[in-house]
């Protein structure tokens, strides 16, 4: 009988497929991860439907949405309900041995034979931020003994370089910015530390000073290209035992980033498409094509039936989401083109995608003073800047029903209600319930040390 492959899944925390170089950036922010992309198959147009990282792991590692997860919010009470099983329990389950790095104590990590931590954050004080090489110290041992094995395996390794703070070590931090970053006749920073729910967070990291908003993304870009070629390590590690052509590599983004987009500085949160698009890269040469790219909509919870297919792992049970391997082979064009959006992290909001348009509706006031309804055009307006609802008022109504019509459907198919409904203290304020201003959402929300901040810019 033939074993089931070794699986190697990167997890990247924040990471915008439009800031790589195999979707098409005009910088070669991804040098390592082009070319595995061109040993393997690249998917444009893949969406994480459920920011951010807890709801979006928790369909990554299921198969499942949010309906069946229950899982909506960065702050989620509690365990993944039990009759969801992990990614990991499966594998379990069909002989695997497994090994997480860098996501103990989430939800949707249930189910590993072992956790392994490395230091994924930093500051301004502490210095430049290894964080992939301090992944690396931890994953390349345990590599090297999972290989030792009878049994086959499944590592998971969860990248934080692209996460806030954004300290690429040298020489990264300089890649892609030449100039200066403190330069007092650059306002463009202003408005990013005149925002006083994250200002301290900011300045805790970002150097004191900081005038350009060019040099922030380019730290951004910069920890891109420096996790890139520390995933190079790995993949050379795997080329050292001899495994990488019969080991089944997957990296997938759990979602975007806004950088200086629609005024949601420097963070993953909003539901417009700089969150949404995410990658996703297979490579497993003799089951996946090289060179080839997948123009039609995946979602996260399509991963797993997905790795499950390509393992030949057989199991009754069922998933919301589909395997990708019908688009990879031609047989379909697309998985679900309409899809329903969720943001429980620094807002509330739900809304409805489709390949022209996007509805976003806030369910509570938030903290950046947006409108309650938005409406975009995706085709015109990729960036999404021009929101047409007062003017598109029939075309707010075709959407919004279509995403009731499926709420209904989820609602009745699961047996469960939506989860974003029932988010009360989601914020992190025990007691406070939804927001009723815009106001109070931005005097209550807040992260960062204050003291620690004054003393940086103080400096």
């Amino acid at each position: 009988m033939k074993r089931h492959p070794n699986i190697v899944l990167l997890a990247v925390d924040s990471l915008r497929a439009d800031h790589m170089s195999c979707y098409g950036y005009g910088k070669n922010t991804t040098p390592h991860l082009d070319r595995f992309a061109a040993q393997g198959t690249l998917f444009e147009n893949n969406i994480s439907a459920h920011i951010p990282t807890t709801s979006a792991y928790g369909s990554m590692l299921t198969g499942q949405d949010v309906f069946t997860t229950q899982v909506v919010a960065l702050r989620h009470k509690g365990p993944l309900r039990e009759e969801v099983p992990t990614l990991a329990e499966i594998l379990k389950e069909a002989g695997y041995t497994t090994t997480c790095v860098g996501f103990s104590g989430n939800a949707s990590a249930r189910g590993f034979d072992k956790y392994l931590n490395f230091a994924g954050w930093g500051s301004w004080n502490e210095g430049r931020s290894p964080k992939a090489e301090n992944l690396n110290q931890v994953a390349i041992p345990e590599l090297d003994e999972l290989v030792k094995g009878d049994a086959p395996f499944f590592l998971f390794l969860r990248h934080m370089d692209p996460h806030a703070p954004y300290l690429p070590p040298a020489p990264y931090e300089r890649m892609f910015y030449h100039g200066n970053e403190t330069d007092p006749a650059n306002k463009s920073m202003e408005p990013v530390m005149f925002f006083k729910p994250f200002c301290d967070f900011f300045a805790s990291w970002m150097p004191p000073g900081i005038s350009d908003k060019d040099y922030v993304i380019a730290q951004y870009d910069g920890a891109v290209a420096y996790m890139d070629a520390c995933i190079q390590t790995i993949f050379t590690a795997l080329e050292a035992h001899g495994i990488y052509d019969e080991t089944l590599v997957i990296l997938n983004g759990d979602h975007g980033e806004t950088l200086y987009d629609h005024e949601c500085w420097f963070d993953h949160h909003g539901i417009y498409d700089t969150t949404l698009h995410v990658p996703l890269i297979i490579r497993y040469p003799g089951r996946v094509p090289a060179g080839q790219r997948v123009s039609g909509y995946t979602q996260h919870k399509d991963l797993v039936p997905t790795i499950l297919e390509l393992a030949g792992i057989e199991t009754e049970r069922s998933f919301d989401g589909n395997s990708a391997l019908p688009l990879i082979s031609g047989e379909q064009i697309s998985h679900d083109s309409e899809i329903y959006i969720t943001e429980c992290t620094w807002m509330r909001k739900h809304g409805w995608r489709t390949p022209e348009w996007k509805l976003i509706i806030a369910l509570e006031p938030d903290f950046h003073f947006k409108p309650e309804i938005e409406l975009y055009n995706l085709v015109q307006d990729p960036d999404e800047n021009t929101n047409l609802a007062e003017s598109e008022p029939g075309v707010v109504a075709l959407l919004k029903s279509r995403m009731d019509a499926w709420i209904a459907k989820r609602e009745s198919e699961t047996g469960l209600t939506n989860p974003i409904h029932h988010q009360g203290d989601w914020h992190g304020h025990t007691g406070v319930g939804p927001f009723t201003s815009s106001q109070q959402a931005y005097d209550t929300m807040h992260i960062g040390d204050p003291n620690q901040a004054a003393k940086l810019q103080g400096k």
